[in-house]
Order: structure tokens, then C-alpha cells, then sequence
């Protein structure tokens, strides 16, 4: 039976996270159908066609589609759920809301934030903050399961030709409705997506020193800011700038660590970055035992000082 991918668009554009679960549904099988429900979806789902590996898209257009709510999402996916074996979404803020949604309703059990698909039936994912990964084997005649984006290559989004069936949209359940959006604006890369990460800790002391000291640094290098969740909590960083088990993961070719001490919790979220350099000035910060690099200083005069050299 084919596998089905639920995309995450924006109606004209296939979202980085979708990519990433295209790569692992082709380890569970070679048949990878993509859904693309929203409304006036057809450029997302002209780009989807072109996604290589990608088999057949569906398209489903109604304007109660748009902004991909879980309810009437969940309602489009069951209608054609039972004509695949896996159901995969990215283990995003979107796909965590939807898919308990369509494993409840075909009485499934679901899998969470898959890192490596075994075979077609067996799956890794981390538990205990990442510190063991647990092998799980489903016998469900349908598994839908969460894809953790960093742990899978983006599937490439030229090379495919893929043809566009037009499924028929469900109705409006009415269950919920969008009321609006507060859009944070940003001229640095999106932090799930960027290659460099400067993250911040408590021991930054204040919001302006957060951005005063680190805001160059990131300018500097093109990178993205993350912060700790203790930063979070203090108020020296947006929730939507946290990295760790509670907020984002990241896995970026440099991630550094500037006045982080390595809770758990926190490493959870960046561990699998490429190359780790931390600066704190207490030698038995737990952010020391899987650094790359690491500098036991003051970050308030080490970071202007790597500032001055690049």
C-alpha cells in the first residue's frame, strides 16, 4: 500500500519540515502520495509534483482548509486515511496538533517523533530527553507517526513529476475557527532552518544584554538566535527563540552556547548540531561534556572579543 505525507504549506509554498518527512516515508516504502489541503493550494501543490520522490499528489481546496486547522484537517485526512499503510506528518507545532487527532479516530497507536525508520514497521525515537532511543515495532494495519525533521536529509524539491488528483474537500466540521495571527518579523534565518545558531542563557543577565552582546555576533555570522528555556522564563528572549525539549530542536552545522550551563532539558533540543562550541565561565558546566569547542571565560568579554576577529 502507498504511504501518505501531510504537507505543511503555506498555499503557494511546501514547508522545510515536509521535505525532511518525504525522505523518511520513502524508507518506509517507495509509493509516497503527498496531501495538500488549503485553500487556493495550487501553487503548493504544483510545487509538491516537482518533489522527487513523490508519487501522486492530492488536492484538496476549500477556503475552511486554509490556515490548516486541526479539526477539519483531520477530517480531510480520515477520508482517505484507510487507502495507506503510514501517515506521516512533521513532528512540528502543526503536525503534534493533527495527527493524535487522525490516530484517535482510526484507533491506532501513535508514533512520536520518529529520528530512523528500521523497516516498514519498526521505528527509533528518543525518550527521557534523548538520552536512550527506544526501538518500536507497531503492528497496526495503519501507523501514523510524527517525523523529527533534523534527523532526515530535505527530500530534493526538483527531479519529480508527480500528477495532481483534485480530492474532494470534506466538510467545514466547525469545531474551530482561525481568529487571527500575531506575526513575529525577523530578518534572521528561521531557527529550525538555519546553519548557524547563537543561543543565549540566564547568565546574560538582562534582554539588553541578551541583544546587545549577541545580536552582532548573529548579524556577523548570518546566524539564527535561540536561548535557553531558563533565558525564556526571565524574559531575556521570546518563547519562539527557546531550544530544548520544550521548545525547538535544531541541528545546525555551528551551534553556539554563550553563557548556557547544559541542562538536559536544553541539550535535548541542539546535541545533534554539527559542530558545538560553548562559552561559559564555569568549568563544570554540563554543556562542556559534548562541546566541540569549548572556551571557559566571561562571555561578556569573550564574545566581543570573537567578534573583533571574524
Amino acid at each position: 500500500m502507498p504511504i501518505l505525507v501531510i504537507a505543511e504549506h503555506d498555499n503557494s509554498s511546501i514547508k522545510g519540515a515536509t521535505l525532511n518527512a518525504i525522505t523518511a516515508a520513502l524508507a518506509c516504502g517507495d509509493q509516497v502520495q503527498v496531501l495538500i489541503a488549503g485553500s487556493n493550494a495550487g501553487n503548493a501543490a504544483q510545487a509538491a509534483a516537482l518533489i522527487k520522490g513523490v508519487s501522486r499528489v492530492i488536492h484538496a481546496d476549500a477556503p475552511h482548509l486554509d490556515h490548516a486547522l486541526a479539526e477539519n484537517i483531520a477530517a480531510q485526512v480520515m477520508s482517505i486515511a484507510r487507502d495507506f499503510s503510514h501517515i506521516l506528518f512533521p513532528a512540528s507545532a502543526s503536525g503534534k496538533n493533527i495527527a493524535p487527532r487522525v490516530a484517535a479516530l482510526l484507533d491506532v497507536s501513535q508514533i512520536s517523533d520518529a529520528t530512523r525508520i528500521i523497516n516498514a514497521d519498526t521505528f527509533e525515537r528518543p525518550i527521557y530527553a534523548g538520552n536512550v532511543i527506544a526501538t518500536v515495532q507497531s503492528s497496526d494495519p495503519i501507523k501514523v507517526i510524527t517525523v523529527r525533521s533534523t534527523a532526515f536529509e530535505p527530500a530534493p524539491t526538483e527531479g519529480g513529476s508527480a500528477p495532481i488528483d483534485t480530492l474532494v474537500a470534506v466538510a467545514d466540521t466547525g469545531l474551530s475557527i482561525f481568529a487571527g495571527s500575531e506575526i513575529a518579523r525577523n530578518d534572521r534565518p528561521e531557527l529550525t532552518g538555519a546553519k548557524i545558531v547563537v543561543s543565549g542563557g540566564r547568565a546574560l543577565g538582562s534582554r539588553t544584554n541578551f541583544n546587545d552582546v549577541l545580536g552582532p555576533l548573529a548579524d556577523k555570522l548570518g546566524a539564527a538566535i535561540g536561548a535557553s528555556r531558563a533565558a525564556v522564563d526571565a524574559g531575556y528572549a521570546p518563547n519562539d527563540w527557546q531550544v530544548g525539549q520544550t521548545g525547538k530542536i535544531v541541528a545546525p552545522t555551528l551551534y553556539i552556547a554563550c553563557g548556557i550551563s547544559g541542562a538536559i532539558q536544553h541539550l535535548a533540543g541542539m546535541k545533534d548540531s554539527k559542530v558545538i562550541v560553548a562559552i561559559n565561565k564555569d568549568p563544570e558546566a554540563p554543556i562542556f561534556s559534548i562541546a566541540d569547542y569549548g572556551l571557559e571565560a566571561d562571555l561578556f568579554e569573550a564574545v566581543p572579543e570573537l567578534l573583533k576577529h571574524l
